[in-house]
């Protein structure tokens, strides 16, 4: 046999080994622009994979948080998280008010006891930053259905800004959803927990949104308004629209020398891009990239870039994850090309599935799934796969877990499916209502999905407050902004009344003179 032809078979069967026994067509569609498949390999291993075509305008990435907050210590399992999320409302589209339909979830970022190691975007939400000069920064999904790959970053001082328009003053803020120190801005969404930290010094400043916290670099903007300002205390409420601006020291005296109640103030906030480590670990953030971070809908933190352009990148021995990257491991990863996003889960530590490696998982991405692109999520006992059953609709685990049963997890990335809009007509703004049942919930959001801000004994009082999203349906629920007095928050509408309102005299009628026994008629 000739040298040549020795090669040839070599290259053959190693072709072979990555080559899936199953039938590469045999996609089952589960949602609109939505397929799913499994794979077998020789090694053996099983992977699990959906793909969501990026030209199907209903078909959507976004990320989620374990029990909604972003805060350290918060795990949920995979399928818990999709449940979360599943039928909430979202920005998609770029107003609020249409619903998730979850079709496929994987686990995530890496994190820890302090949650996530990476940033996030949630539904536009730059719910917390990437780290500064970290190598690698995330997988994101624009609002314009365009996937990224972000290098290292830096979130320099002078584009993190605060413009108050009444002063035209400018204030620099250091952090999203992180504890505040000293002389430091933060600002709080949401995501962070179901209030800001306790605090007894300092100010507060509520700001009503017209947008979530997107990344937009000055001069673009979010827009917002002051409706509250408390001093000397925290631990205050977070609306699902609203954002909570906490300083310290002298950042407090600026905030509190430039807000009033109704006054406007626009947000600007954008990391530049920078250079990703080469394959030997070296030249990392050395030069700017040009990268456009601007408006991602969703983005999450990854630790590798295993395929770059097509061509597979094999683990940098300086990479702080080098000694796992190397070995057969469970993986979760995110792949795409110019017609697909894929979700890529392999099964590991099993005589049924051994793991991959980094180079492994690129090759096979690259080769069976025609991928172009490819990063690693959190893999071993996380790496999880949720989708909705075409037969049933119930959202079910398709993979076996390492750990034997779902670990929970801090994040998740999800493929959706876009539900329209839907709205009740039953009260109007200023109509006065009362609770129909005891212990009637007050949410930050339309949604179940939201904190409990207050829980109403029945018949307690209200008036209907004007918003956008009066009557909104999500969660199984049509939802209501009431102002009960005590709290103002949202309620769903089969817990409420209508509140007869007392009658109204329209014309009085004219004096009439009658002696006493007489007979008087009014007109």
């Amino acid at each position: 046999m000739t040298p040549k032809r020795f090669l040839l078979i070599l290259w053959f069967l190693a072709i072979l080994a990555i080559v899936p026994c199953s039938n590469v067509d045999a996609w089952t569609t589960i949602g609109n622009g939505i397929e799913y498949q499994e794979f077998t390999t020789p090694d053996p291993n099983r992977l699990f994979v959906c793909r969501m075509a990026r030209d199907n305008p209903n078909a959507v990435i976004d990320t989620t948080l374990a029990n909604g907050y972003v805060k350290g210590g918060n795990t949920q399992i995979v399928r818990y998280q999709a449940s979360l999320y599943d039928d909430a409302i979202t920005w998609w589209g770029q107003s609020w008010g249409a619903r998730n339909r979850v079709i496929c979830a994987i686990n995530g970022d890496f994190f820890n006891s302090n949650g996530i190691t990476g940033g996030q975007c949630q539904s536009g939400w730059y719910v917390k930053r990437f780290g500064d000069w970290g190598g690698y920064s995330g997988f994101g999904w624009n609002i314009d259905r365009v996937p990224f790959f972000g290098g290292c970053v830096y979130h320099k001082p002078s584009d993190q800004i605060i413009r108050y328009v009444s002063t035209g003053a400018t204030q620099q803020f250091h952090g999203i959803n992180i504890a505040r120190g000293t002389n430091q801005l933060i600002i709080y969404t949401h995501h962070y927990s179901a209030t800001t930290p306790p605090a007894t010094s300092g100010a507060e400043v509520l700001v009503e949104l017209t947008r979530p916290l997107l990344i937009v670099k000055d001069p673009s903007h979010v827009q917002g308004y002051v409706r509250a300002i408390w001093q000397n205390s925290g631990s205050h409420y977070i609306p699902f629209d609203h954002i909570i601006l906490s300083a310290d020291g002298t950042a407090a005296t600026t905030l509190l020398n430039n807000v009033s109640i109704g006054s406007e103030v626009r947000i600007s906030q954008y990391p530049t891009d920078y250079n990703q480590p080469d394959t030997n670990g070296q030249n990392g953030c050395a030069y700017a990239t040009g990268l456009d971070w601007s408006k991602p809908f969703a983005a999450v933190g990854v630790n590798y870039r295993f395929l770059e352009n097509g061509v597979v990148r094999p683990p940098d021995p300086s990479h702080s994850g080098y000694a796992g990257l190397i070995v057969r491991n469970p993986r979760t990863a995110i792949a795409y090309n110019n017609q697909y996003i894929f979700f890529i889960v392999c099964d590991g530590r099993s005589s049924q599935s051994v793991g991959m490696t980094m180079t492994e998982l690129g090759n096979w991405c690259k080769t069976v799934l025609g991928a172009t692109d490819g990063h690693n999520l959190d893999g071993g006992g996380s790496s999880t796969m949720v989708i909705r059953d075409p037969n049933t609709g119930v959202l079910t685990v398709k993979n076996n877990p390492s750990d034997g049963t779902e670990r929970a997890v801090a994040n998740g990335v999800v493929m959706l499916n876009i539900m329209p809009k839907m709205q009740s007509a039953t009260f109007g703004p200023g109509a006065t209502v009362q609770t129909n049942t005891a212990g009637t919930n007050v949410r930050i959001g339309p949604g179940t999905n939201f904190t409990v801000m207050a829980s109403l004994a029945k018949n307690t009082a209200g008036t209907v407050v004007e918003h956008s999203l009066n009557g909104v349906y999500a969660k199984g629920y049509y939802w209501w902004k009431v102002d009960f007095g005590t709290v103002t928050g949202w309620v769903a509408e089969s817990l409420l009344s209508s509140t007869p309102s007392a009658p109204t005299v329209i014309q009085h009628p004219s004096s009439v003179d009658s002696c006493v026994g007489g007979t008087a008629t009014f007109r």
